[in-house]
């Protein structure tokens, strides 16, 4: 070969031709384990317009809040209209993911 002159680069090397198989994309409501949509409550904050600025974390956390407030919603009595501390408490007690011990 001269010098200077380019050498051919293998396929798959550096691109995506031959290399690795590519990923199967993971939701972020599955990598929190939640059913809640994580992206979607991302979405709606930003469309909403409560900040310049909105971080990857805070999606995930209201819609874990909101997964709690589900489960205190079931624990309310049927002549309550709200959902008080003692709802969330016992919520959260009784469900084996979220569980603590008091």
């Amino acid at each position: 070969m001269e010098v200077g002159a380019k050498v051919p680069k293998k396929a798959g090397a550096c691109g995506r031709r031959g290399g690795r198989p590519k990923k199967k994309p993971v939701s972020r409501s599955f990598k929190a384990g939640l059913q809640f949509p994580v992206s979607r409550i991302g979405r709606y904050l930003k469309q909403g317009r409560y900040s310049k600025r909105i971080g990857t974390g805070a999606p995930v956390y209201l819609a874990t809040c909101t997964l709690v407030l589900e489960l205190a919603g079931k624990w309310r009595n049927n002549k309550k209209n709200r959902i008080i501390p003692r709802h969330v408490l016992l919520a959260i007690c009784n469900d084996e993911e979220l569980g603590i011990t008091i």
